[in-house]
């Protein structure tokens, strides 16, 4: 698959950054940079396997999304 990408001047000079120290081209740069994403950055587990996550803890789960809200 082919893709046309717009990113900015900051993002085209770190990518040149990759793709000189490693010797790669912009194209392998970018599948790698996809491949850690997707092994890294993404959920192990779909969203349903979470569902019931506070279910017979002793923690009420509204007031702890509040606290942790509060912290920003």
């Amino acid at each position: 698959m082919k893709a046309l990408l717009e990113i900015e001047t900051e993002q085209v000079d770190l990518l040149k950054e990759f793709c000189a120290r490693d010797g790669i081209s912009r194209a392998e740069a970018i599948r790698r940079a996809i491949d850690y994403y997707g092994k890294n950055m993404l959920p192990a587990a779909p969203l349903d396997a979470h569902f019931g996550y506070f279910k017979g803890r002793k923690i009420d789960a509204d007031k702890y999304v509040d606290e942790l809200r509060d912290e920003w």
